[in-house]
């Protein structure tokens, strides 16, 4: 190990200790204070649940019961009460006054209106750029590197603010972003000697896909020696992990779903949470949203606390991730606890009683390729969760897989998502490249249009 082994050599030693426990309490307690100033609607929720003071608050296990986790139900609830004025749902909510807010970020909206990810400049400096920081110097990227940005610039999280944000001193961005266009990014990699590239694990492969007729040579000729990819499952999944890696010839690390990256175990190890003094990390029931202990091999919805910072704001929020933790020492050595997702609430699919992931299908579907490209779909009748079974999927055969191996093939398939996932599916056949690819984030689920 190198002679410094993390970007903040005086927190990152110590995640997880009772002197930084003792430092979240403090922030925490500060942080609270602040919402009963300036955010009305969580002292109203708080002081429902019994909190009339910030003092009330005592311990880390007292937070968990201060208030109820804030969802996507509950955001949507109280933006119609403020008559669909943004502002309003932010002078509501944000722990600071709005004239603090500097950048303006959404979420994608894929699945409902966009939720507002408003910056101050702490937030992009102490916030988000701290934890930039620390993820980058974990993976690898030192001053020099120059970071092929290719995540959507207009209006995501991970956008416009990592730029802001920059922290890392020494590091050139390449802002090409994922509207610009696989050929685009392609181009400008090579043009500018990238040699990081940060972006969705899809895209990472789309332009594996592309690069022979885009460049006229394999993707590896670009000399990128870092992926930073993350905003969808894929660069947890091993057999993604192995295309990625192998065909650029670089090493690939799984970033985000809160304050996380993971580390360079040669077996992927989750994500190591490296923030504890700027946000509290917590698990919760799906179900009733009871608060669960954090022990090795716990699942459940994760929910964050913002402790710096002010307008991203995050207060017992519920990004609508399951994660499982790991709690015990990682092998590489790392510190801070590890998480994986292994799917999203929006996502669950109940078959006939057995709960199922679109991550999960993703795993074992990647796990026949080249026998298929990899690219699939979920096709559903009506919204999740509900199924009627068979559930039906839509599946890319490879390149080289012929009509008449067909199925034998779907009989492999088959049989490892019934011995994996417990279903048995329907398939139903692609050509290569048929399925569309999307340079932001996959959905892999398509539910039919009702007839008008």
């Amino acid at each position: 190990m190198e002679a410094q082994p993390y970007a903040n050599m005086e927190i990152e030693p110590h995640l997880g200790s009772e002197q930084i426990r003792a430092l979240q309490l403090r922030r925490l307690r500060e942080r609270v204070g602040a919402l009963f100033v300036h955010a009305p609607y969580f002292r109203r929720r708080m002081q429902q649940c019994g909190v009339e003071r910030p003092e009330d608050i005592r311990s880390l296990e007292d937070w968990a019961r201060a208030l109820p986790p804030f969802t996507k139900t509950d955001y949507r609830a109280l933006v119609e009460e403020c008559d669909n004025d943004i502002y309003r749902f932010l002078d509501e909510t944000l722990p600071v006054p709005l004239g603090d807010i500097v950048c303006m970020a959404a979420t994608s909206g894929t699945t409902g209106d966009p939720q507002p990810y408003p910056f101050t400049r702490s937030d992009l400096d102490d916030f988000w750029g701290e934890y930039m920081r620390r993820a980058r110097w974990r993976t690898g990227v030192r001053p020099g590197d120059r970071l092929v940005h290719a995540f959507a610039l207009s209006m995501f999280a991970a956008g416009v603010p990592p730029l802001q944000s920059c922290h890392d001193g020494g590091l050139m961005q390449i802002p090409v972003g994922a509207e610009g266009g696989v050929a685009r990014i392609l181009k400008m990699a090579r043009f500018f000697r990238g040699n990081v590239l940060s972006c969705t694990p899809s895209l990472a492969e789309h332009m594996i896909e592309r690069a022979p007729e885009i460049l006229g040579e394999p993707i590896a000729s670009l000399g990128i020696k870092i992926l930073m990819c993350g905003g969808e499952p894929g660069a947890g999944i091993p057999e993604v992990r192995r295309r990625i890696e192998s065909a650029y010839g670089a090493k690939l690390y799984d970033a985000g779903a809160g304050l996380g990256v993971s580390c360079d175990h040669p077996q992927y190890q989750g994500m190591h949470w490296i923030a504890d003094d700027l946000a509290i990390y917590e698990l919760v029931n799906p179900g009733t949203h009871e608060p669960m202990a954090l022990t090795d091999g716990a699942e459940g919805e994760a929910v964050f606390t913002t402790l710096v910072g002010g307008g991203l704001g995050w207060t017992r929020l519920t990004l609508g991730d399951i994660h499982r933790v790991e709690m015990s020492p990682c092998p590489c050595g790392s510190t801070g606890f590890r998480y994986r997702i292994i799917g999203r609430v929006d996502d669950m699919l109940k078959v006939k009683g057995v709960i199922v992931y679109p991550a999960a299908i993703d795993s074992v579907i990647a796990s026949f390729i080249p026998r298929v490209t990899g690219e699939f779909r979920i096709l559903l009748d009506e919204p999740p969760p509900r199924v009627v079974p068979p559930l039906r999927l839509r599946v890319e055969r490879g390149q080289q897989t012929l009509e008449s191996s067909l199925p034998e093939l779907e009989r492999d398939i088959c049989h490892a998502l019934k011995e994996r996932l417990k279903f048995t599916p329907h398939i139903e056949w692609a050509q290569p490249y048929e399925i569309e690819r999307s340079t932001h984030k996959t959905r892999f689920i398509e539910v039919k249009k009702k007839p008008s």
